[in-house]
């Protein structure tokens, strides 16, 4: 299995608004970054789908290190709150729905797939591939012309 590390970050300013991902994925000397956005989103939303897309990238299963200054991201996925909020139909508790359910469907999906480890790093911080992944986001976001993100609900996106 190939051992590939993953950086992300997302991005939305103002938050909801137009909206972005950045990602870079390291297998070995091999080196690809992606990015892209959409015209309203939210910062949650742009930090799940990095992830996503990080994944998504990966043609054959592999153990994955993936980093993201998203404590939400990091926490849904190594606490369990994700595959407990998936388990009891998208709700946090008795009254609340979970947020971006959408969104952490594909993403356990793809964690089935491959052996995925999140870890944390502290944004704006000076780390190479965060401050990387936090340009290639803001230029997404900047892009002319961005399509709409059909999971954005605006009554269900508190940030």
């Amino acid at each position: 299995m190939n051992e590939v590390t993953i950086y992300t970050d997302g991005a939305a300013e103002p938050n909801p608004g137009p909206g972005g991902y950045g990602v870079v994925l390291i297998c070995g000397p091999h080196r690809k970054e992606l990015r892209g956005g959409f015209a309203r989103t939210t910062n949650n939303r742009m930090e799940i789908l990095a992830a996503i897309k990080g994944l998504e990238a990966l043609k054959t299963p592999c153990q994955v290190r993936l980093h993201s200054d998203s404590q939400y991201l990091v926490s849904a996925m190594t606490l369990g709150w994700a595959r407990r909020w998936q388990a009891h139909g998208w709700k946090r508790n008795r009254h609340d729905k979970a947020v971006n359910p959408d969104l952490w469907e594909r993403l356990l999906a793809l964690c089935e797939r491959h052996e995925v480890q999140f870890i944390w790093v502290k944004g704006h911080a000076g780390h190479r591939e965060n401050e990387r992944c936090d340009e290639l986001a803001g230029q997404a976001s900047r892009q002319a012309d961005l399509p709409p993100d059909e999971g954005y609900d605006p009554k269900h996106s508190y940030e």
